[in-house]
């Protein structure tokens, strides 16, 4: 366990990328946030950093295009990755998407837990699962955050939150699942707890592969689909 102390309240944007290439060195730990474009990304991380503004929220899903790092301690950082799912856009510009997302989840050497999240109320959507099982096969811890919990009634949520249990419970894989508001702050303590442990262990030495200049053959692990 390392000896740093971790606050997401310090947490402090460091830059917009449009792939690997462009991120910080590949060390220290990273946790990632992941999900469809209109699963309330930007107001989970907001919410639980305390900060309004940090991640920029729009009215219009997708605005998310590229990868935003925010540094919370030295070498420890969150990344906001693009939503996936949202078609209002070009296809070539999903399909760009698709490929910076694919490539951050399959080379990042430093990532070290996953924050899913989906609206409740439509959880474990095709491309949910497409990521989660990604996770699963890569040994990679994951927190699911089921949003705006605050749409439904306590039973209600609870029934949902033991539904997608059961569901990635074949998975035998790192997974937690809890139901999450933006609005009520539910869950937002125990999130916290979960990504701060993520973020205060010790930091492995990676051997990093030299820079190169990546082609079509290194096509990302994730379905052809996963920019519809």
């Amino acid at each position: 366990m390392s000896s740093t102390k971790i606050h997401l309240t310090k947490a402090a944007f460091t830059l917009s990328a449009p792939d690997i290439r462009r991120l910080p060195a590949d060390s220290g730990i990273e946790v990632a946030f992941a999900g469809r474009s209109n699963a309330g990304k930007s107001s989970a991380l907001n919410t639980l950093t305390n900060q309004r503004g940090l991640a920029r929220i729009s009215k219009t899903p997708g605005r998310t295009q590229l990868i935003n790092v925010f540094e919370v301690a030295e070498d420890r950082r969150l990344i906001d990755l693009p939503g996936y799912g949202f078609a209002k856009v070009p296809l070539e510009m999903k399909k760009k998407w698709q490929k910076a997302l694919g490539e951050y989840l399959e080379k990042r050497q430093c990532l070290k837990g996953i924050v899913i999240l989906m609206d409740i109320r439509h959880p474990l959507k095709d491309l949910d699962m497409d990521l989660i099982q990604w996770a699963a096969d890569s040994e990679l811890a994951m927190l699911v955050l089921l949003t705006k919990c605050d749409k439904l009634s306590q039973g209600k949520r609870s029934a949902e939150v033991l539904s997608v249990k059961k569901a990635l419970a074949p998975l035998n894989a790192d997974i937690r699942v809890q139901a999450f508001s933006s609005l009520k702050y539910t869950g937002k303590e125990q999130a916290d707890a979960i990504i701060c442990d993520w973020l205060e262990q010790e930091a492995e030495d990676y051997d990093l592969p030299e820079a190169t200049d990546s082609g079509d053959e290194d096509e990302n692990i994730l379905p052809d689909d996963f920019q519809n």
